[in-house]
């Protein structure tokens, strides 16, 4: 093989390249005259190795971590690789079945910093150590023209809608998820200002702010929020009646009045897309001061961007309802057996009061009335528990009709006046009940603390219930 000739061959072309990518695809092109190998060229865009030109393999990897595999090995320390058996390389990343060989030469800048890589895989025998000297040389090459037309090629729009797709899927939070869908709006539109608005239980509201907003969207904000509730119902629903809308970039026409508050802030270009259903969804809002013309892409990446945005909320939502029903009496909305034994795990002794709690004459309530009698019984009781409770005292319901309520006490006495006035919520509802006090002991387990307030209320019952006794230390 004459080297020299393949090197003339492939660089030859390399001045009539107008494009970084036609520069890697034509050097890919003209290597493959030379040699059956599997050959690929990435070069970093964002965060990732991108495949931009490839020839020969069966399937080549779009886009590639910057530390995963042979290729970003070579990447990150930017020294060559040679690999004469791919199968005793463990960052060998299969392409082929029958791949034998490999070598990976880094792509660099004049001062020598990494832009991408060269990589050649060979099935059958090859002298390997004149196409690494051939592979470094052509990588040097082509490293200089790729500078010459302004480095690598960009992140596509469409690329940075998938990798923020990504961000919204791994949001924990609604705030993160929104935060998350701002700054996308933002970055894949090109334009300076974003805003979510979502409607809910208490009326539409703007979402989170994602870092510092800019001025532009600092007094979108300001309007909206003076504009009130009643002007972003106004945009949701013009944005679900009529589907997503832009700005064609002319002057002298006057806006909808829906869109007011957005003029007076200073917007000249408005995106707006729907978001979720009309009854619970929202609008996104994507703007800028200067008079430009979005694109009908634009638009329908903001749609993608949107409908994304609002299956990840749906499925935060979801998920917090089944963590809600999972913890919660779905009769009463009281926490149950599960976070009450985590609460009592971390009772403080002499602190932390347990009251157990009975319901007087609930059985016969049932056999009498019925369940549905019962089940009423149960939930006013429970809404005149907790409204004679001081804020941060819990409220759990542990079974049928009993419940236990944990306080923070300076001493055993005030336990027992909160118990007081619970009987006392308890009688005006037409009920009565059944209250025994417990406060831990030093090296008492919580459970034990808990039967002891059994064994309290069992004892006012036995002395003719609707009453509240102290447990013995």
């Amino acid at each position: 093989m004459d080297h020299e000739r393949v090197i003339r061959d492939v660089t030859v072309r390399l001045p009539m390249a107008s494009t970084a990518l036609e520069a890697c695809q034509w050097t890919i092109a003209s290597l493959a005259r030379y040699t059956p190998a599997t050959i690929s060229i990435l070069l970093q865009v964002h965060d990732r190795l991108r495949c931009v030109a490839a020839t020969g393999a069966w399937q080549v990897f779009s886009t590639v971590p910057p530390k995963t595999g042979i290729v970003g090995r070579v990447y990150d320390s930017g020294a060559s690789a040679t690999v004469p058996a791919v199968s005793a390389d463990p960052d060998y990343l299969p392409v082929r079945p029958d791949v034998t060989a490999e070598i990976c030469v880094p792509v660099q800048d004049p001062a020598g910093r990494p832009i991408g890589v060269l990589d050649l895989q060979w099935s059958g025998p090859v002298e390997l150590d004149p196409w690494r000297q051939t592979a470094e040389r052509l990588a040097a090459r082509l490293g200089a023209r790729i500078v010459a037309l302004g480095g690598p090629p960009a992140e596509s729009r469409s690329e940075k809608l998938l990798r923020h797709a990504a961000a919204l899927t791994a949001a924990p939070t609604e705030w993160d998820l929104m935060t998350a869908a701002i700054a996308a709006a933002r970055d894949v539109s090109t334009l300076s200002a974003a805003v979510l608005v979502l409607d809910g239980d208490q009326g539409p509201r703007l979402g989170a702010p994602t870092g510092l907003p800019g001025e532009l969207e600092s007094r979108i904000r300001a309007e909206l929020t003076e504009a009130g509730p009643g002007a972003l119902s106004r945009m949701i629903e013009r944005a679900h009646r009529y589907g997503s809308g832009y700005t064609l970039g002319e002057a002298g026409h006057p806006p909808t009045d829906e869109y007011a508050p957005l003029v007076r802030a200073g917007v000249r270009t408005l995106v707006a897309v729907p978001v979720g259903p009309p009854d619970t969804g929202g609008v996104l809002l994507v703007a800028e001061e200067r008079l430009l013309r979005p694109d009908p892409t634009t638009v329908n990446l903001m749609e993608l961007l949107a409908g994304q945005a609002w299956t990840c909320l749906d499925r935060l939502r979801t998920l917090a309802r089944l963590r809600e029903q999972a913890s919660s009496d779905p009769l009463t909305g009281l926490r149950h057996t599960g976070p009450f034994g985590q609460r009592i795990a971390s009772a403080t002794p002499g602190r932390t009061a347990l009251l157990a709690i009975d319901v007087d004459g609930f059985k016969d309530v049932n056999d009498t009335y019925g369940h549905q009698a019962g089940d009423r019984l149960l939930v006013g009781l429970a809404r005149a528990l907790e409204s004679a409770l001081r804020h941060g005292d819990e409220l759990y319901r542990i079974g049928g009709d009993e419940f236990v309520a944990v306080i923070e006490v300076n001493r055993p006495q005030e336990a027992v006046r909160i118990a007081e006035r619970l009987t006392e919520a308890a009688r005006r509802t037409g009920r009565t009940i059944s209250v025994g006090v417990a406060l831990p002991q030093p090296g008492e387990s919580p459970e034990l603390t808990l039967r002891r307030a059994d064994q309290a209320l069992y004892a006012v019952k036995r002395h003719g219930r609707d009453g509240v006794r102290l447990a013995a230390a």
